[in-house]
């Protein structure tokens, strides 16, 4: 520990993408040369096709998302700010495409995409949080409806108009505050943002990770069925208890002490786990089981299901943290 504080913010958060890089090179090596053991007989070998083929998808999220990550901390806060705009303008696309619209809705559509977007980025870039935390849900609020009423058309307004405003607030809003943590200014942590948002995801993917195992081993008892099957109580809070204990196990690459690690990486699982929920109620509305499949037109193919639970957990995290520690609002 000591040696890890003589490093300066730069060596620190190069260590990070080294041990985070040579995790999942050994963890790839390691199910790779699982897949080529000979299996006993034709059924187990057709399982663990099976199995590789689930894992290996799962593998390329992860290396994807690890260079996405390193990409945005070598390209600065502007660079950051770019990728995860465009990762916020396809996830949109992505919900828009699978959503109820009528082509009196391109106006509000255009605006959404190439004004609220790249505004509200630029917020977030320029470290404007007061205006930033309040631009979309005030501002963009008012003015998708106002666009889509100068079009003349009522049929299905409040539908239509409440589809496009929840895309928005999730792949827009939620996402932008993934960045967002890069950019707070915490006292003796200058240049460590990449640790606070790196904090924010190993605590929702053990979350997620372990309330997935949760609901395939335990008894299911769903509280929305008609939602979800899958979704239970009791998987939900061993997801989030689990996301608390990592998150009060990295306590030391963050400003927190470990009680307070606990309670910010609570909040932020429980988000993600309750999100999650929401996602599967937004998917059965529009009559899917993937935002993205092999013949989407959105070029985003399953991006929204990979970072939706982020989308919940990140504004959370980030108002929670910037309340507690009572962070500035932005720069003065």
């Amino acid at each position: 520990m000591r040696w890890l504080k003589s490093l300066n913010a730069s060596e620190q958060v190069a260590l990070l993408f080294v041990v985070l890089f040579g995790f999942l090179l050994l963890l790839t090596a390691g199910l790779f040369l699982n897949s080529l053991r000979e299996r006993a007989n034709e059924d187990a070998r057709r399982q663990s096709e099976l199995t590789w083929a689930r894992v290996r998808r799962d593998l390329r999220a992860a290396w994807i998302g690890g260079c996405m990550f390193w990409v945005a901390w070598i390209s600065g806060p502007l660079g950051a700010t770019l990728l995860f705009a465009l990762f916020s303008f396809l996830a949109l696309r992505e919900f828009i495409t699978l959503v109820h619209t009528q082509r009196s809705d391109h106006r509000t559509l255009i605006v959404a995409f190439f004004v609220l977007v790249p505004v509200q980025y630029m917020l977030c870039g320029t470290r404007f949080f007061d205006l930033f935390t309040v631009f979309l849900p005030v501002y963009g609020f008012l003015a998708l409806p106002i666009v889509s009423a100068l079009a003349d058309d009522p049929t299905r307004f409040l539908e239509r108009n409440a589809k496009i405003q929840w895309g928005v607030m999730v792949c827009v809003y939620g996402l932008s505050h993934a960045p967002a943590l890069l950019l707070l200014d915490f006292p003796g942590y200058t240049g460590r943002g990449a640790f606070l948002l790196f904090f924010l995801v190993m605590v929702v993917a053990a979350s997620q990770i372990a309330q997935e195992i949760a609901t395939r081993t335990l008894r299911r008892r769903p509280v929305a069925r008609r939602i979800s099957r899958s979704f239970s109580m009791r998987a939900w809070w061993i997801g989030t208890l689990t996301g608390s204990l990592a998150g009060a196990l990295l306590y030391w690459i963050t400003p927190f002490k470990a009680g307070q690690a606990l309670v910010m990486a609570f909040l932020a699982a429980a988000a993600a786990g309750f999100g999650g929920l929401v996602m599967k109620a937004l998917k059965k509305d529009a009559g899917v089981r993937y935002w993205g499949n092999s013949s989407s037109i959105t070029g985003a193919v399953g991006l929204l299901d990979r970072i939706a639970v982020l989308c919940f957990a990140a504004p959370v995290f980030f108002h929670s943290v910037r309340w507690y520690f009572q962070l500035p609002l932005g720069l003065r």
